[in-house]
C-alpha cells in the first residue's frame, strides 16, 4: 500500500508539504511557508521567527502525522519559498535525513539555513541532476524530471516504489520557448506513462483557466513592446517582479541595455536570487548591479533620483508587501516617486485576500502621487487546464490526488479528471491538510 500524507498546501496556495510512504518508509516532498500569514515577504529573514509561532499562525506545515515515521529522504521540487521556506524549521525534525534538489534549488535552500544563530540544520544537501535516479532505501528511489516554471531548474519529483511511480508535479507549465533555453522533458514523461504511474499529485492553481499558459517569450514581447517604444519617452522607469523569476529579470536587464540605461536591482531578495543564479551561469548581469544593504539602497536610490533617465530600477514589492522597496517608495520613503515615474508590474497578484488588499493599497498610494502604472506585463508560471489535460493523457495515472490549491482549485482539477474518465472517490481523491490518502 502507498500512503499519501497531504500535510499542507491542500487548502491554500502556499506552505506546500507532501509525504509519500511505502512499506513504512517515507519521502517528504517540499517544506514551504505561507508568507501572508506573518506579513513578511521575500526581503525578510524568515528564520528569525520561532517555529512554534509560525505553526500557530498557520505559516508553516504541521508535520506531526509523520514526525515519528522512518523518513529516508527529503526532495524539493523548486526554489520558491512556498516550497522550501520552512526547511530551517522542519528539517531539524528529521536529523541527518538527506535533502535532494537541483543545483539552483539546493543553493537557495542552503541560503535559508545559513543563520546558525536561529537553529541548527544538520541534514546533508545534495545537488541532483535531471534524469538521475537516487536510491534512497531498498524499496524507494527518487528522480528529478526537467520541467519549466517561473524559477530556474524546477523539477517534477518522481518517487519510484515497487507498486509504481508516484509523480509530484510541483509548480509547472509547458514552456517550449523559454528565453533562457529551458525545456520540459517530454520524452521522459512519456516513458513514465508507459512504465506505469500509480499516483499523480498535480498542482491546481490555474486549472480553472480554460486555455494553455503562454510561454515566457510572450512576457518578453510584452515588456519590449512597452519599454522600447513608450518607455523611451519616460524619465523614471521602475519595474517590479518576483525576485526568483530569473528569466524575467534577465529580460529586464537586456531591455535596459538596449535602452542605454543601467539596470539597478534593489532589495535583499533580488540580490540573493540573482547572485546564486550568476554563480551557476543562469543569468548575465552585464551592465547591471544589485544592492541589498540598507545603506547601499539609500545611496543608490538617491543617485538614481537625480538622473532618472539613465536607469531602469527593478525593485521588490509587487504584492504591496509592507517593508518592500516599492511599498516604501509609495509611502514617501527612499525615493521621491511621482509624476515623472512609470511603474511596470511584471507580476500577477498571488490569489489570496491579503495580497489582493495590499496590492490595492499600494496602487492607490501610487495613483495619489501621480505615478503612471502599467499592469500585467506578465504571464503565469502555472499550468492551465489544457496543460493539465495533456499531462494526464501522457502519464495516464491510476490515481490522482490534486494539490497546491484551495478547495475550489482542487475540485476544478477533479472535474477535469472526470472529463478524462476518472471518478471522484474511486481514483480521484480531494484531500485536506493533515489527511492521509491510502492507495491500495
Amino acid at each position: 500500500m502507498i500512503k499519501i500524507y497531504t500535510l499542507s498546501g491542500y487548502e491554500e496556495v502556499g506552505k506546500n508539504m507532501t509525504a509519500v510512504e511505502y512499506n513504512g518508509e517515507v519521502v517528504i516532498i517540499d517544506m514551504g511557508i505561507r508568507l501572508d500569514r506573518v506579513l513578511i515577504h521575500e526581503d525578510v529573514n524568515i528564520q528569525q521567527f520561532p517555529a512554534k509561532e509560525l505553526q500557530k499562525l498557520g505559516a508553516i506545515p504541521d508535520d506531526s502525522p509523520i514526525r515519528n515515521k522512518k523518513v529516508v529522504a527529503i526532495a524539493f521540487t523548486h526554489g520558491h519559498l512556498d516550497h522550501i521556506g520552512a526547511v530551517g524549521k522542519l528539517a531539524p525534525h528529521y536529523p541527518d535525513v538527506p535533502i535532494y534538489g537541483t543545483p539552483y534549488t539546493i543553493k537557495l535552500a542552503k541560503s535559508e539555513v545559513k543563520s546558525e544563530q536561529y537553529f541548527e540544520v544538520k541534514n546533508p544537501m545534495y545537488e541532483t541532476e535531471y534524469g538521475e535516479i537516487v536510491q534512497v532505501s531498498e524499496n524507494l528511489a527518487i528522480e528529478f524530471v526537467q520541467i519549466t516554471h517561473s524559477v530556474p531548474q524546477a523539477a517534477i519529483v518522481v518517487v519510484h516504489t515497487p507498486e509504481g511511480a508516484v509523480v509530484h508535479t510541483g509548480d509547472f507549465k509547458f514552456d517550449n520557448n523559454n528565453p533562457l533555453g529551458e525545456r520540459p522533458d517530454y520524452d521522459r514523461l512519456k516513458e513514465l506513462g508507459k512504465e506505469g504511474v500509480k499516483v499523480l499529485i498535480p498542482e491546481s492553481t490555474r486549472v480553472a483557466e480554460p486555455t494553455k499558459t503562454p510561454s515566457e517569450a510572450v512576457a518578453q514581447m510584452l515588456l519590449e513592446d512597452f519599454f522600447l517604444y513608450e518607455g523611451m519617452e519616460s524619465d523614471g522607469l521602475i519595474a517590479t517582479t518576483f525576485a526568483s523569476h530569473i528569466a524575467r529579470l534577465q529580460e529586464l536587464i537586456w531591455i535596459a541595455n538596449r535602452m542605454g540605461r543601467q539596470a539597478v536591482l534593489v532589495g535583499r531578495s533580488l540580490a540573493k536570487y540573482t547572485g546564486i543564479a550568476k554563480q551557476l551561469g543562469l543569468i548575465k548581469m552585464k551592465g547591471a548591479k544589485a544592492v541589498r544593504s540598507p545603506n547601499a539602497v539609500r545611496k543608490v536610490l538617491k543617485e538614481v533620483s537625480q538622473a532618472r533617465e539613465n536607469y531602469l530600477l527593478i525593485v521588490t514589492g509587487h504584492q504591496g508587501e509592507p517593508g518592500a522597496i516599492l511599498t516604501r517608495m509609495a509611502n514617501g520613503e527612499l525615493y521621491d516617486i511621482g509624476k515623472r515615474d512609470t511603474v511596470v508590474f511584471s507580476a500577477g497578484t498571488i490569489p489570496n485576500p491579503l495580497n489582493r488588499a495590499q496590492r490595492y493599497v499600494l496602487e492607490t498610494k501610487l495613483r495619489m502621487r501621480g505615478v503612471r502604472m502599467i499592469k500585467d506585463l506578465h504571464v503565469s508560471g502555472h499550468a492551465s487546464r489544457e496543460d493539465h489535460r495533456y499531462l494526464l493523457r501522457i502519464l495516464n495515472p491510476e490515481n490522482i490526488v490534486p494539490g497546491h490549491g484551495d478547495f475550489r482549485m482542487l475540485t476544478h482539477y477533479a472535474e477535469l479528471a472526470e472529463e478524462e474518465g476518472y471518478l471522484i472517490g474511486r481514483d480521484v481523491f480531494v484531500s485536506r491538510n493533515g489527511y492521509t490518502v491510502e492507495i491500495k
